[in-house]
């Protein structure tokens, strides 16, 4: 969640580095567009629309290429809604972040029986760093970027966010590079070149950890809701099970080890069927039939 917000706030506040890089265009007239798609379930690690004077910019993050659904269907179910709604020339792009061997990520196109739908994959760790260093915005991502050598290309992310005239803008990139370093670099080498106290005192970090928090609570309280559905049910279906192994135990004697851990496994309906036909039972192998049979 910490690199969706981060990559948010970086498309959102430099639209223009993404546009310059993404599409070789210059253009200061861009507009973030706050849509409802934002909020569909099927929205994917991070996900933006930038709407320029003739076209849209849809742009993901993916830290992972694994999606459900599939991201290629994903990718067409968003350009057919944004083209309906917008009726203008429409450019995806998917950029992963951290470095796989999976042939998701070379995927680029949804293909079913009359319908194929492309975009563009960018997959950041094949990139040439140099356009990345040039421009504020896309600083935090020349971290992930091609190289030979980690450690001096961090090195030279902190020089250039170093050169950063304006200190609240620098703070805020530092912050910004040093998560998104965090995909592939170990927190210790990452603080060797950028400043650490830059976290505790950047608003964006501030930001993005309260937005965070606030969707983990919500992700905690589906989460409780489910868990105490889960805990609910398996205190039912152990109170079942004893009560059937009561009755067992009234009805043939002393049950088994070996068949009261078959017992255990069941299900609180099977157990609830189990206790409507045991009264049936008139020995420890009419038990077992009835087991062998369910499992059959």
């Amino acid at each position: 969640m910490t690199y969706d917000n981060t990559l948010k706030y970086l498309v959102e506040q430099y639209p223009e580095d993404f546009i310059r890089y993404l599409l070789a265009s210059e253009t200061t007239d861009i507009q973030i567009l706050k849509t409802e798609l934002n909020q569909e379930p099927i929205r994917a690690d991070s996900v933006t629309f930038l709407q320029t004077a003739n076209q849209i910019l849809h742009l993901e993050f993916q830290t992972l290429p694994a999606s459900t659904p599939p991201l290629p269907l994903r990718m067409l179910d968003y350009w057919v809604r944004l083209y309906r709604q917008y009726n203008c020339d429409i450019e995806q792009i998917v950029i992963f972040l951290k470095p796989t061997t999976s042939e998701a990520v070379f995927v680029d196109r949804f293909t079913a029986r009359n319908t194929t739908h492309r975009y563009r994959v960018i997959r950041i760790w094949e990139q040439d760093p140099e356009p990345l260093l040039l421009s504020p915005g896309l600083l935090p991502l020349a971290t992930l970027a091609r190289t030979d050598s980690p450690q001096r290309l961090l090195q030279q992310v902190a020089v250039q966010v170093s050169m950063i005239e304006e200190e609240a803008t620098k703070q805020s990139i530092s912050v910004c590079t040093q998560l998104l370093a965090g995909l592939v670099f170990e927190p210790e080498l990452i603080r060797q070149f950028l400043r650490r106290e830059d976290m505790r005192e950047s608003a964006i970090y501030q930001e993005i950890l309260e937005e965070g928090l606030q969707e983990g609570r919500q992700r905690g309280i589906e989460q409780g809701l489910e868990q105490g559905l889960e805990q609910g049910l398996e205190q039912g279906r152990q109170s079942e099970l004893r009560l059937v192994i009561r009755l067992l135990t009234r009805r043939l004697g002393s049950i088994n080890s070996q068949l009261q851990s078959r017992l255990q496994e069941l299900s609180l309906a099977q157990l609830e069927n189990l206790g409507e036909v045991l009264l049936d039972f008139a020995s420890e192998a009419d038990l077992m039939n009835w087991l062998n049979t369910i499992e059959s």
